[in-house]
């Protein structure tokens, strides 16, 4: 009788910790690259992340009897208006601001001596609080605001080319489905994770706009109600802001809690920071990731790790897209090889999956998710049609 030795395990051609330390090496390189065409990557990913958000109303206006020519170009209208309005509404904000911020300069002032004379009250004496505020000034507190909002309007500033590029990926787009679905039978596993991360992003964005529009809406009448400047402003950056995953909300409360502090003195920041407190936490933080879960299904961790990443990798704007930044590279380094597909396992925020259970009979198994059940004799290769298992 013969045995059957078990084949002898693949040994690696270098040894794993050479290779662990060429990936980091790398990765280095890579985000130094990334780093220094982030001028020219940023605008790009972000036109990619708007035509996916927007390519279905082609569909759509198709569907409903709409010439091809028309199709296209509503839906490049419909992503210049977007574009073009948030700039606008950035710049006419920001310019407002900056003639109001001059005018609290002594109110400034005043509160700090209020300060000053409270902490004397409770035996702080002057050189001290001066030594604490050493380093606080108007000008910091201007610059603090001014910081903010000029980093999201940077995002915005290369319009010209921003709006080239969606024009030309909007074109592109019209055949780009057709060419995908050619591949399919060939590299399924490639076309399967880009529908994945095409799907997640649209879903991504249509939650997260509208929550976005629902908190801007409740965070502007709050503000116009209690008194404070800008409203729609602040309204505005509570929009954007809400596509910052994590610290997105802090961003948006900062600008409006020192107006606040200066327009009506420490009751009022404190009445402001309280109302969005609630308002954002029920929101964004019990209401839409219920509705988000599905669609990202990105560990806390991994999203907290994201923005810190594409934040630093393509500046302010990576912190705009890093949702839908990690799903690209998710799908392109994860999901699209099967050996690395059960990583992504790991950085799923939902429970892991059951183990599979005993293989049914052949007679018995049910057909695969998305066969045929009576497939069609002419047919050479029914399973070109299909995706992964």
């Amino acid at each position: 009788m013969t045995t059957v030795r078990p084949s002898p395990e693949p040994r690696w051609m270098l040894p794993r910790g050479l290779i662990v330390v060429l990936g980091l090496a790398a990765f280095v390189i890579i985000v130094a690259g990334l780093q220094g065409i982030s001028s020219i990557l940023a605008p790009t990913l972000l036109a990619l992340v708007l035509v996916i958000g927007v390519h279905p109303l082609t569909g759509i206006l198709r569907r409903r009897g709409a010439p091809m020519w028309l199709a296209v170009t509503a839906t490049l209208v419909a992503v210049f208006a977007v574009v073009i309005g948030l700039a606008a509404a950035f710049a006419l904000s920001v310019a407002e601001l900056a003639s109001l911020l001059p005018a609290y300069q002594d109110r400034f002032a005043t509160l700090i001596a209020d300060v000053t004379a409270w902490l004397q009250q409770l035996g702080v004496g002057p050189d001290q609080f001066r030594a604490a505020l050493d380093g606080l000034s108007f000008g910091t507190l201007l610059g603090i605001v001014s910081d903010i909002l000029a980093g999201l309007a940077g995002t915005l500033s290369n319009l010209l080319f921003l709006l080239f590029v969606v024009a030309f990926m909007g074109l592109d787009a019209l055949h780009f489905s057709h060419r995908l679905e050619g591949l399919r039978g060939e590299r399924n596993a490639v076309v399967a994770a880009l529908g994945d991360f095409v799907h997640g992003t649209r879903s991504y964005l249509l939650v997260t706009t509208v929550f976005g529009l629902i908190v801007a809406v409740v965070d502007g009448a709050l503000l116009w109600a209690l008194g404070v400047p800008l409203p729609l402003l602040w309204a505005l950056l509570a929009f954007v802001t809400n596509y910052i995953p994590n610290i997105g909300f802090v961003i948006g409360l900062l600008p409006p809690a020192l107006l606040a502090l200066l327009e009506g003195g420490p009751q009022l920041m404190i009445i402001v920071v309280v109302a969005y407190v609630i308002i954002n936490f029920v929101i964004q933080s019990v209401i839409q990731p219920k509705f988000l879960s599905d669609a990202v299904n990105l560990s806390l961790t991994l999203t907290f790790l994201s923005l810190v990443f594409w934040s630093f990798a393509i500046g302010p704007l990576g912190a705009v897209l890093a949702i839908p930044l990690t799903l690209l590279a998710k799908a392109l380094l994860l999901d699209a090889d099967p050996d690395t597909r059960w990583i992504s396992g790991l950085l799923s925020s939902g429970p892991a999956p059951e183990p599979p259970g005993p293989a049914p009979a052949v007679d018995d198994a049910p057909p695969a998710l998305g066969a045929d059940p009576d497939p069609d004799p002419a047919d050479p290769d029914p399973a070109a049609d299909r995706g992964p298992a």
